[in-house]
């Protein structure tokens, strides 16, 4: 059973505690285009999800146990910024009292990533198995894919991916194990009741463009969630923080 302890998190800068949760199939690194600026004014905590960078020896196969596990790494007081499937574990930490943080900001993300009879504002149940099918096959290629997606629709696309890959070369890649399970999770949460559990001031971001989580997602959760507020960032897709750096930065910092 991996501890706490197997978590990897990188510390940097001094102030009010920023704890920052990335997407599946990525790693911490993925925020260092924002990090010199929120550690100018922050110590910034960022969590490498279990499985992924240098958290790639802690699997953890249940999204509640995940949960917990990064929440036992999170200061009482922070700011948690949640992106993506970082965002859907803040969603169940913070509704579920697993840590005390002060205020909570969701970007890109959504409280079920799938399509369901009564939920159409998410990624089609068949894109989904699609990664799943190919990840064994050719995992280099489905991540490579991926990261494209998360730009797709954005104006400067090309220049995005080219950044994100880069930073995502400098780390090790995530296990095979711990990304199938990051399927399974995206593939199966829906955390539509917890929204109303929430209880700390909360900020939505989200890109108009996102072709993962769509702006619908963002906009229900900014009506969901009790005295929540939504930024929508005309032209961003899934990676506001890379495309849209300044905006995002605004958004963030209105909380802190």
């Amino acid at each position: 059973m991996p501890s706490v302890k197997d978590l990897h998190v990188r510390v940097q800068g001094d102030g009010r505690d920023v704890v920052l949760l990335h997407g599946w199939g990525f790693h911490s690194g993925a925020w260092n285009g924002v990090v010199p600026a929120l550690a100018m004014r922050h110590r910034v905590h960022a969590i490498d999800l279990p499985g992924h960078g240098r958290s790639r020896d802690c699997a953890i196969e249940a999204f509640d146990a995940a949960a917990e596990a990064i929440a036992r790494r999170i200061p009482p007081g922070s700011l948690v910024v949640g992106w993506s499937l970082g965002g859907l574990l803040a969603q169940r930490i913070v509704a579920r009292g697993m840590a005390r943080p002060s205020a909570l900001a969701l970007v890109s993300s959504t409280p079920c990533f799938v399509q369901r009879e009564d939920w159409a504002a998410a990624m089609r149940s068949a894109t989904l198995e699609g990664f799943a099918r190919d990840l064994g096959r050719k995992p280099r290629h489905t991540l490579a894919h991926f990261v494209r997606l998360n730009a797709l629709n954005a104006p400067n696309a090309r220049e995005v991916v080219r950044s994100i890959t880069a930073r995502l070369e400098e780390e090790p890649a995530p296990t095979t194990t711990a990304l199938e399970h990051g399927l399974r999770w995206l593939r199966e949460a829906d955390l539509r009741d917890d929204a109303a559990r929430i209880g700390v001031p909360c900020i939505v971001i989200h890109g108009t463009r996102d072709a993962i989580t769509p702006i619908e997602a963002g906009r229900w959760l900014g009506s969901r969630i009790p005295g929540a507020r939504l930024c929508e960032i005309e032209d961003a897709a899934h990676l506001p923080f890379a495309s849209h750096a300044a905006r995002f930065l605004e958004a963030v910092e209105s909380l802190a």
